[in-house]
């Protein structure tokens, strides 16, 4: 029974990674105001799903990173920043949690 759900567990691990990629080359095209809508888009489903999905880890980490990059101020680099170091968090902790 273990490794059927360990082979569950690789499988849902390759799909996010495609969905990272894809979600990856959509926001290496965004402009600064598309980053910062993408960003509403994200809370707003991350409220509707009430947790943190392992999809939404892997998209936000990807988004708060572009906007850290593209950040003109220092108060919007520090939140991007502290927001991906949180989704970090949330990932170490739900690797850890299934281990």
């Amino acid at each position: 029974m273990s490794k059927i759900v360990l082979l569950n567990a690789v499988r849902e691990n390759l799909k996010n990674e495609q969905v990272d990629l894809e979600y990856q080359a959509k926001i290496l095209v965004m402009d600064k105001l598309d980053l910062l809508e993408e960003m509403v888009r994200f809370q707003e489903e991350r409220a509707n799903e009430g947790h943190l999905t392992p999809r939404l880890i892997a998209q936000g980490q990807v988004l708060f990173k572009a906007l850290e990059e593209s950040a003109e101020t220092t108060e919007l680099r520090n939140l991007a920043r502290s927001y991906r170091r949180h989704l970090k968090y949330e990932q170490l902790a739900a690797k850890i949690k299934k281990a």
